[in-house]
């Protein structure tokens, strides 16, 4: 059965200025990270997959280190779909995160 409740959204990072990204702390026990919130702007291009499939994926880059003009992160999210059934079993995600090196 098809995910009816709270999709995934991605935005399009060229509809991104840096001025819509915010920085925040990440706190955990023994250490402090960072995140990255974005504000809202009505020029953002956002896309959302309804009805995905268990055997459906979505690939995020959530961090790139290179500064070569390509985008460096996706700024995603799941919201409440107007749409969704009211009886709708919520979405569960899998989320895995591996890193990519490639040679210089």
């Amino acid at each position: 059965t098809p995910i009816q409740e709270s999709p995934l959204a991605v935005c399009d990072a060229q509809s991104i200025a840096p001025t819509d990204i915010v920085a925040g702390d990440l706190v955990y026990r023994d250490r402090i990270g960072e995140t990255y919130g974005v504000t809202y702007n009505s020029k953002h291009k956002w896309f959302y997959f309804p009805q995905m499939h268990r055997d459906e994926a979505l690939f995020i880059k959530c961090f790139d280190s290179a500064e070569d003009g390509h985008a460096r992160f996706a700024a995603h999210t799941a919201f409440e779909d107007p749409t969704s059934p009211a009886n709708a079993p919520p979405r569960e995600s899998i989320e895995l995160r591996t890193f990519v090196f490639y040679p210089a």
